[in-house]
């Protein structure tokens, strides 16, 4: 295969700019056009980074793209990624892969079929922060973890975002659109779940919203924007997970790990790099040693400072195992896993009962400093 595959883009919306800009930093990467069901959004993205904008349609027929990123939004990631594969393209799309566990098994069944693979976000795992911690686990610093606790809470999303109606409908809400981050980090430190057990609730049947260019606009919450979930992993493991868009202020951290010989503080699985804490058994805890990971140096600013930011390594991952023939660390097992287990939970908190796991996956394999320096130009 080639040692670079060619790159298209369908949804040309927000996500994108991340796409386009940080794609360029990789090997084995080269975006060559972009597609929008609005031609202006398509336009405006090409003009602005070189590429050529095309309808959908000639964009899935062109012979230079091998691998397609889909960014539409959560309810189009099936239909599109779907016809992606059928006009037998790979995929790589934005999270969550799909919307039920259904329409991800169709899409392994025609990937299977074709011979293409599928990948998907979220790959903040694989940032150097993350990649600390799993070194450190893998290394047995805690011993074997037994629990742990996460949460990921906010007031919510129509406080910023300028159209933030889906984020409160059905394939919305915190767990399907935050909980990603948590539960790929998790599969990266612990391995696969085998049940999960949940209750849920909105704190409210509307929403305002305080954004522009739509502010004081009421929508409507039609799914759980409250989620208390309980983990079981395969390995015994048990993890505690709060995903809400209803709380103001809290002192949580994001994610603590507890182990036989000690504990792990993980910083936020949405993004790539920070602080990653442990104590052993006399309860001191330490930042753990930086070391050079590629992935955990800072590069671009925020308003709450420097911030390591390399999405789109997942999907230079993706083309480099297509390229080497091995295993993708985003792969279509891990990130229909998840699926199901976000699924299963909000299942759980429906139907008041634990949800056994149908599928599983292996956990993906660790990116060190020489791996990670190998995806990058």
């Amino acid at each position: 295969m080639a040692k670079e595959l060619g790159v298209g883009i369908i949804g040309c919306g927000n996500i994108s700019t991340t796409y386009f800009k940080l794609s360029p930093l990789f090997n084995g990467l080269k975006v060559l056009s972009c597609a929008d069901i609005n031609m202006d959004a398509a336009r405006l993205r090409a003009e602005e980074y070189q590429v050529k904008a095309q309808t959908i349609d000639e964009l899935l027929a062109n012979d230079e793209l091998d691998v397609i990123v889909n960014l539409t939004i959560p309810d189009a990631h099936f239909p599109v990624s779907k016809r992606i594969l059928e006009a037998g393209k790979h995929v790589y799309s934005e999270k969550p892969l799909v919307l039920s566990l259904e329409q991800g098994e169709e899409l392994r069944r025609i990937a299977k079929e074709k011979g293409l693979a599928v990948g998907c976000a979220p790959d903040t795992f694989l940032g150097g922060a993350h990649q600390l911690a799993r070194k450190f686990v893998d290394d047995g610093g805690i011993g074997r973890i037994t629990s742990g606790a996460c949460y990921v809470m906010s007031p919510g999303m129509e406080m910023w975002h300028p159209n933030p109606d889906f984020f409160f409908l059905p394939g919305g809400g915190p767990i399907l659109d935050l909980g990603p981050y948590y539960i790929a980090n998790l599969i990266n430190l612990i391995g696969p779940v085998k049940r999960v057990g949940a209750m849920t609730s909105m704190a409210s049947q509307t929403r305002t919203i305080t954004s522009q260019p739509r502010s004081g606009e009421v929508i409507p919450v039609k799914t759980p924007t409250t989620i208390q979930a309980l983990l079981e992993f395969v390995s015994g493991a048990t993890v505690t997970l709060t995903a809400s868009w209803d709380v103001w202020s809290h002192r949580h951290a994001n994610m603590e790990l507890y182990g036989t010989e000690g504990s792990l503080y993980v910083p936020d699985p949405n993004f790539f790099g920070g602080t990653v804490e442990a104590s052993g058994r006399n309860k001191d805890i330490k930042v753990l040693d930086e070391w050079a990971h590629p992935f955990g140096i800072s590069n671009q600013d925020s308003p709450n400072g420097p911030r390591a930011n390399y999405r789109t390594a997942g999907l230079a991952d993706m083309a480099a195992s297509l390229i080497d023939g091995r295993d993708a660390r985003c792969s279509l097992d891990r990130t229909l896993h998840g699926v199901d287990v976000m699924t299963s939970i909000l299942k759980s908190g429906a139907e008041n009962r634990f949800v056994d796991l149908t599928t599983t996956c292996t956990q993906p394999a660790a990116l060190g400093i020489e791996e990670a320096q190998a995806l990058l130009k």
